[in-house]
């Protein structure tokens, strides 16, 4: 059995620019292009209450918060970060497969002789994140990438749940559809009229 852990940045640009900036700390921000023909790319956690999300037309989510702080995205900025945290994530595993610049699977089954269970790998590996970056992360450890991505995600912000691998199936079965990795709103509709609401109603 393997132990894998999916550690997956908070807001990552949005908080990229809240640590840069302390006049952006507290505030609804949105990153990305022009007000009018742009996406948001990423968004704080104060600008989701309204409804706000990756990928919305720029100009939808600032009718919806008109007080956001709307802030054009720093590729280079966001990339240096990324190599920070490649090279913590190193630290405690040479296998490190990236999805992203903000996330990454981690496979810690032969590191748990060197760092203790995985679910200690996986604070430490928080820990390090905050201390070195001052910016928060959420992690999932679970015996598979399918759930230890979910468990990362329900987990969110700044947290970390275990799912052992007898609880695989309770853990999965009462969740949304739109948690299994690929479904977007688009497929969770179509799920829906089929009515397929839960993972365990796809099983």
């Amino acid at each position: 059995m393997r132990d894998i852990i999916h550690v997956d940045m908070d807001a990552f640009y949005a908080s990229v620019e809240q640590r840069d900036d302390p006049e952006l700390r507290g505030r609804p921000v949105l990153v990305g292009g022009d007000v009018r023909r742009g996406v948001v790319t990423s968004a704080s956690y104060e600008a989701r209450p309204f409804g706000i999300r990756s990928a919305m037309p720029m100009a939808e989510a600032v009718a919806r918060c008109p007080h956001a702080v709307v802030v054009r995205g720093r590729m280079d900025r966001y990339v240096a970060v990324g190599h920070e945290l490649r090279a913590i994530f190193h630290r405690f595993t040479p296998l490190v497969e990236p999805l992203s610049l903000d996330e990454a699977f981690l496979d810690v089954t032969a590191s748990v002789r060197l760092f203790g269970p995985a679910a200690d790998i996986a604070r430490q590996i928080k820990t390090a994140i905050r201390a070195e970056t001052a910016l928060t992360a959420s992690a999932g450890v679970a015996p598979s990438k399918f759930v230890a991505k979910i468990a990362s995600d329900v987990s969110k912000p700044d947290g970390l749940l275990v799912v052992a691998p007898e609880d695989v199936r309770d853990f999965l079965a009462p969740l949304p559809v739109r948690h299994v990795w690929g479904v977007g709103r688009v497929t969770e509709a179509a799920l829906h009229r089929l009515g397929l609401w839960t993972i365990g109603d796809l099983a």
